[in-house]
């Protein structure tokens, strides 16, 4: 790709937290964004307040007919995909005492927004990515390893480490077409809907733990999703990229 090129970047989550600041990030280097999620009022007034570089497109990714007619309309106006970031997602809290029923709609409901979502975006999008140098990014979640910091997080533990097989999965079927396909796994954030009722003696709780003394940022996600999806990363594939200040690591 030419370095005075400008890209198409797609980003789901609805344009809050850590999607909001990586759309930015993108925003600033001159790239065309795209901000997905369920949320009219959210994508509208984030897509404002970036600027005219970032537009919204309302889809439940969970939902193939809203990922097909979005992944069209987006390709319509702009022919081309670079760089595709499945950042959308939530917990809905699973524990081992919650009723089956129940139990199962709370799995439907996070599966469906951070696995299947993710599944379903990439290989809608996958046709249309830059060949070479285009780019998958999922956002995963310390959780992953961890099953959560308190557990109650066993949907969104699976989901989110279900991600880290579908990266490798998708890095197997496209890295031969010139496309890298990573994920980053976030480790806490502070300054996101997910949390933000985390109360503050859990939060000193975590920093305790941190080497790095203090809590993440969405800035700190969006700096390692513009790595991932730059020339200078083209020969890093199917890898876990750890973004938690040392809480977890050697994974």
């Amino acid at each position: 790709m030419d370095a005075n090129e400008t890209r198409t970047i797609i980003i789901t989550g609805g344009g809050t937290g850590m999607s909001r600041a990586i759309a930015l990030a993108f925003a600033r280097l001159g790239d065309q964004v795209v901000i997905l999620g369920r949320r009219e009022d959210v994508l509208r007034d984030t897509a404002e307040a970036l600027g005219p570089a970032v537009s919204w497109q309302r889809a439940d990714v969970s939902r193939r007919e809203d990922v097909e007619a979005a992944v069209s309309a987006i390709v319509a106006r702009h022919h081309q995909i670079n760089v595709l970031v499945n950042a959308a997602g939530f917990a809905n809290g699973v524990n081992a005492h919650t009723p089956l029923a129940e139990a199962e709609r709370r799995w439907d409901d996070t599966v469906g927004a951070n696995l299947k979502g993710a599944f379903l975006m990439s290989i809608a999008v996958a046709p249309h990515l830059a060949r070479p140098g285009g780019r998958i990014l999922n956002i995963s979640s310390i959780a992953a390893y961890t099953g959560g910091s308190r557990g109650n997080s066993i949907e969104y533990a699976a989901a989110k480490a279900g991600m880290h097989g579908l990266t490798m999965g998708l890095a197997r079927d496209l890295s031969g077409q010139g496309i890298t396909v990573n994920v980053i796994a976030p480790g806490f954030i502070a300054e996101t809907e997910f949390t933000s009722g985390w109360s503050e003696e859990r939060v000193r709780q975590i920093v305790a733990q941190t080497p790095a003394g203090r809590p993440g940022k969405p800035d700190d996600i969006a700096a390692a999703a513009v790595f991932l999806a730059s020339s200078g990363a083209s020969f890093i594939n199917g890898e876990v990229l750890n973004v938690n200040g040392g809480w977890l690591f050697g994974r």
